[in-house]
């Protein structure tokens, strides 16, 4: 009766392995990449126009296809950061008010976005609203010069459109279009001073790319 049995055995087992092999290959698998953003800035200061740049590294992730109207999940995760402490010889004391613009795709549809995590970002918890088709991360603030800080990760639900592809990128083309505000306060020779600022991704690059079919 064992020895009977085992070629049964080994049949299943098999069996099983090349339909776990098999449900695998045809599953969606999550497409992943970590991005450093650059940004470059514009303040207007009571002295003048104040350029300069930011970075921030942030990990993306998205599911490399979609079926034609099925859902879908893109992750947006910022790596840890610092404000920095002087911009072009003025000390940063704060940062408040900020505002980080994410398009929502061509070919999908938002159905919600969900917030969790981020760190020393001031009293009051970030929030994520929808203006138009563009979902708009804000945080009052404040936070400090020098200071590191994690932003929210967010996770944005979609429904995917009949075909195409869905490509995630921030928003900004220039400094009058920015997908990024906030207003500096900055330490001068006549006091406090609000530097409200203005930024766009450069470049932008495609974060995520998943095909509808």
């Amino acid at each position: 009766m064992k020895s009977a049995h085992r070629p049964s055995g080994r049949r299943t087992f098999v069996a099983t392995a090349v339909a776990a092999v098999a449900a695998l290959a045809f599953t969606p698998q999550a497409a992943a990449a970590s991005f450093d953003v650059n940004f470059d800035c514009s303040g207007d200061s009571p002295v003048g126009e104040q350029l300069f740049t930011l970075s921030q590294t942030t990990d993306v992730t998205a599911p490399a296809t979609v079926a034609p109207g099925a859902a879908l999940d893109v992750v947006i995760d910022p790596a840890v950061n610092t404000i920095p402490g002087e911009v072009n010889g003025y000390t940063v004391k704060r940062v408040e008010g900020l505002d980080l613009k994410i398009p929502i795709p061509a070919n999908s549809t938002f159905v919600s976005a969900d917030l969790a995590g981020g760190s020393n970002l001031g009293p009051n918890p970030p929030t994520i609203t929808l203006d138009g088709n563009v979902a708009v991360l804000h945080l009052d603030g404040p936070i400090g010069g020098g200071q590191q800080f994690e932003l929210p990760t967010v996770t944005a639900h979609l429904t995917a459109g009949q075909s195409g592809t869905i490509e995630t990128k921030l928003h900004g083309t220039s400094h009058d279009d920015p997908g990024l505000t906030f207003t500096a306060v900055v330490g001068s020779i006549i006091g406090d001073q609000q530097v409200p600022s203005r930024c766009f991704p450069n470049p932008n690059p495609v974060l995520t790319t998943t095909t509808i079919g």
